[in-house]
């Protein structure tokens, strides 16, 4: 094993020891995948009420044709395991970004995805990025960067973080048709 084999691993939701700079696909597990996007909010918190990436990922999916689907729900999920930055702040990290795209290779073969992300899922991106900044953001004190058309802002819906788990995981069966097992959240302490 590599030298970061033994150190910098980091706890999963579901109880696995999992290494984001030395990740492997049959470490990857979709419900810590679910579980972590829901817990995590866009737009580092700085928006009107809690919008977790996993409710973005479920609606992404949606927007994109079937056969991208998956890619949809899945094109944030290194952030499960790397967190997320802000956009300009990740555009000065270029070591950060190095990692995301390794980690999202990883997933990719996971779920026996293409390793690129397809453009129909990166225009989605950018659709629900002007629709979830029309439904949460307050006024704008500076003109944002051009963004493609917002689509209706009422679908934006602000899950909380148990209800976005769900229908991420609900949201993967429905494009896989694998079956999923236990759902941690379900745990009882």
């Amino acid at each position: 094993m590599g030298e970061s084999r033994r150190e910098g691993w980091i706890q999963t939701y579901t109880g696995l020891r999992f290494w984001p700079t030395d990740a492997r696909p049959d470490e990857v597990e979709i419900r810590d995948v679910a579980h972590a996007l829901a817990m995590l909010c866009r737009f580092n918190g700085h928006c009107r009420r809690f919008y977790s990436v996993a409710e973005h990922s479920v609606h992404v999916s949606r927007i994109v044709p079937p056969e991208d689907a998956l890619w949809g729900l899945l094109h944030d999920a290194s952030e499960a395991y790397l967190a997320d930055l802000p956009r300009p702040l990740k555009r000065l990290m270029p070591a950060y970004r190095e990692r995301e795209a390794a980690l999202t290779r990883v997933i990719a073969r996971r779920f026996g995805l293409p390793e690129a992300i397809p453009a129909t899922v990166e225009l989605a991106d950018g659709v629900l990025l002007a629709t979830e900044k029309a439904a949460l953001m307050g006024p704008e004190p500076a003109p944002w960067e051009p963004l493609p058309p917002a689509l209706d802002p009422a679908m934006i819906r602000a899950w909380d973080p148990l209800a976005a788990e769900r229908a991420f995981l609900e949201r993967f069966v429905e494009i896989t048709g694998q079956a999923i097992g236990e759902e941690p959240s379900q745990w009882k302490p």
